[in-house]
């Protein structure tokens, strides 16, 4: 597979795990909203699981560029890059948004 195909796939890679991430995080507000805890908290963990995925992507090319192969900056590259740090941004405040219904309906939370 050429250089390029293999960014592109990478660049993808932020780009897909970035929205499910943020479309999990959503989906969590939804459930606690509704009182639905366990589907919030499994919500914020699929969340998680596609955040790691993205950053697997994300090391990959911040591994080759720190070894001295630089990486070509492209608008996809930024656009990926702008999904992944939105996404991250999105579940942190999920987490303190069902944190806050958690505690409307008098259920134990993490307060950390």
């Amino acid at each position: 597979m050429g250089e390029e195909q293999q960014n592109l796939e990478t660049i993808m890679g932020l780009i897909i795990n970035g929205g499910n991430a943020k479309s999990d995080a959503m989906e969590a507000i939804r459930a606690a909203k509704k009182g639905q805890f366990d589907e919030a908290d499994q919500k914020l963990k699929d969340a998680d699981a596609a955040l790691g995925e993205a950053h697997k992507s994300q090391t990959g090319m911040l591994t080759k560029e720190a070894s001295g192969d630089p990486v070509a900056v492209s608008l996809l590259m930024v656009h990926g890059q702008d999904h992944l740090m939105n996404a991250i941004t999105f579940r942190d405040l999920a987490a303190e948004v069902v944190d806050v219904y958690k505690k409307m309906a008098g259920v134990e939370f993490s307060e950390d």
